[in-house]
């Protein structure tokens, strides 16, 4: 089946998250989280060493949200339903729809962390995936090092099915690092 045909749904709620598709004017507030995040993000997302004005944070905004009616790429914003404020960014990436299968990434905005929202709107994706996309397999790839990370697959019960060596480079481009990749299937 072409991916355009399939319904997916641009927005769910979790207990207290608001998760949605990204939306023109949504780049003030994640580039507010940006800036405030940047120390605990550069050791490992690119986008986090680069300076970014707040346009060329709308500009990805808005390239998103293509992106998610295209369904080329299902970019997820979080916000907390109480409050209205964004918490962090994930979705579901690298995307296989014969299969179909998808891998989730996530940061979040340190002023929000702590606090299980990440580990709540993972939660949540990984069973929209499954229930409303039909996934077959979610993958969850991080750094070996990033504790932080880790601790939300092992949290929910993925599967760490192994670990490649030397498969990426560090953001300083100094040292050679590990994959770990979590999964869970059905």
């Amino acid at each position: 089946m072409n991916p355009l045909l399939i319904e997916v749904p641009t927005s769910f709620d979790t207990e207290r998250l608001h998760i949605r598709m990204p939306q023109p004017g949504d780049g003030a507030q994640v580039y507010q989280a940006i800036q405030a995040s940047k120390d605990d993000l550069k050791e490992w997302l690119p986008f986090a060493t680069k300076d970014q004005t707040e346009e060329d944070v709308e500009v990805n905004i808005r390239e998103s949200q293509i992106k998610f009616l295209k369904r080329e790429d299902l970019r997820l914003l979080v916000f907390d339903r109480e409050s209205g404020e964004f918490v962090g960014s994930s979705g579901l990436h690298r995307m296989d729809w014969s299969v179909p299968k998808f891998e989730i990434g996530y940061w979040i905005d340190s002023r929000k962390s702590g606090k299980g929202y990440m580990t709540e709107a993972i939660e949540g994706i990984t069973n929209f995936a499954f229930e409303t996309l039909g996934a077959r397999r979610v993958e969850i790839r991080c750094d070996r090092l990033n504790t932080k990370s880790r601790a939300i697959p092992e949290r929910l019960d993925f599967e760490l099915e192994g670990i490649v060596k030397n498969d990426d480079v560090s953001m300083d481009g100094e040292q050679l690092r590990d994959t770990c990749i979590y999964a869970k299937v059905k």
